[in-house]
């Protein structure tokens, strides 16, 4: 009979512990009695003990271990006061707890079953609930689903199609025309295929306005890598710097200053079925502004407005201001009157030379400049930079058939990338000059 004084075993130690009890009991008995008169009385040995005892004799060998178990014999920690076997007689110290079993290596489950069957059943469960949902078999690297595992249209659902997730490129900063966005790639090791990425992108002129119009829908396959796309719209494709994993970008390079877009992400499987979308809002930066032609334009149009002023001279102001950007047209007031206050503000002075109608038609552009563009507009200085970054400019040379199911997955699809540049104008907003 063999006895613990205290137990602290692992689920998958007690396998273990099962088998070496059942060897135990064949090769060696544990009890040890001593004569007190006619009585004998039964000591409780150490578990520790014990197995060095069975190591010195050699009956328990290395052989018998299960892979990625192993016995140390070594004492840490201490019983809890509430084992009274812990405590030894005459002795009030409490005998250490010794550490039995201990994992070394991370092993499968079912590997530390020894039956050939119930191994591979206890596989193949496995496999199927961490990949299928537990509704279907794992073949090789995707899921056969169970015939009760089919959604309302029909199509298998036992292999789950995860949610991507779109972001904005940290590498490519906004500007006033371009957006670059990526996502990870969400095919499984095992499982669903995706073969396609749904890519929509719309121009949003009110947030609170209802979703009627859809915006541009295009196929990061079909369209994008394909080529089919315009020149406005180019994908990308690198592997990420600390793993395996796949990042797919789209770089917008036709956007429409201070304006605010909705960019929507959908992943397609081999089967068919679509994931949840996600979506990023982005506001493009404000339009670029030659501050030294605003300045410019200022001093052309007080010259129009200073003194007697014809006809013509009326004609030149009107489509001068007409012909510029609502943006430039702000920071042209905005010198007008830093230097030329005291002959009277730019508004009273294009009502009174040009007459109502004609500036009406002019300042009402205005408007058309946000509250967050005005702002800074109105900055002491405005310079312009021009900058140069890399980008991955992505195409496939396969064509797929059209109006057909591709059962493949993208990551199989054959794709050149080449590094570009790209020249990205910017506007810098401060109250002194840059040195």
């Amino acid at each position: 009979m063999l006895k613990m004084i205290c137990k602290c075993v692992l689920p998958a130690q007690s396998l273990v512990w099962k088998s070496f009890v059942q060897k135990s009991r064949r090769t060696h008995h544990t009890e040890e009695t001593t004569e007190l008169g006619s009585r004998k009385e039964m000591r409780s040995m150490p578990f520790i003990t014990y197995l060095s005892g069975l190591l010195s004799a050699q009956l328990l060998s290395d052989e018998q271990l299960i892979s990625g178990v192993e016995i140390r014999c070594e004492e840490k920690g201490r019983c809890p006061a509430t084992c009274h076997l812990c405590r030894r007689q005459g002795k009030e110290q409490v005998s250490p707890s010794p550490v039995l079993l201990e994992i070394t290596r991370v092993v499968p489950l079912y590997t530390l079953i020894q039956d050939n069957a119930t191994k591979e059943a206890f596989r193949n469960a496995v496999m199927s609930t961490y990949w299928c949902t537990g509704k279907g078999d794992v073949i090789e690297d995707w899921c056969r689903c169970d015939l009760s595992a089919f959604d309302e249209n029909g199509l298998p659902n036992c292999s789950p199609l995860l949610q991507p997730e779109l972001r904005l490129a940290p590498n490519l900063e906004p500007s006033s025309t371009m957006v670059a966005m990526e996502w990870l790639d969400i095919e499984p090791v095992i499982g669903c295929k995706i073969s396609d990425f749904i890519i929509q992108h719309k121009k949003v002129e009110d947030p609170l306005e209802a979703e009627i119009y859809t915006g541009e829908v295009l196929s990061f396959a079909d369209d994008l890598l394909s080529g089919l796309g315009s020149s406005c719209v180019v994908a990308g494709k690198r592997h990420a710097d600390f793993s395996h994993s796949i990042i797919y970008s789209v770089v917008f390079k036709c956007l429409e200053p201070d304006s605010l877009y909705k960019f929507t992400l959908t992943a397609v499987d081999s089967r068919g079925r679509r994931s949840d979308s996600s979506f990023v809002s982005v506001r493009t930066s404000c339009p670029m502004v030659d501050d030294s032609k605003a300045e410019e334009i200022a001093d052309k149009v007080y010259n129009l407005y200073n003194g007697y002023t014809s006809g013509k001279e009326q004609q030149i102001a009107y489509n001068t201001l007409m012909e510029i950007s609502p943006s430039m047209l702000y920071r042209v007031q905005h010198h007008y009157n830093s230097h030329y206050e005291k002959f009277g503000d730019f508004v009273w002075r294009s009502e009174d030379e040009l007459g109502p109608r004609k500036a009406h038609l002019i300042l009402r552009r205005l408007d058309r400049v946000s509250t967050y563009c005005a702002t800074l507009l109105h900055s002491a200085v405005i310079q312009s930079r021009t900058d140069t970054v890399p980008y991955l400019f992505c195409h496939s040379e396969a064509t797929r058939p059209a109006n057909a199911v591709w059962h493949s997955s993208l990551q199989d699809t054959k794709v050149t990338c080449v590094e570009k540049l790209m020249s990205i104008p910017r506007n810098t907003y401060g109250d002194s000059k840059l040195r």
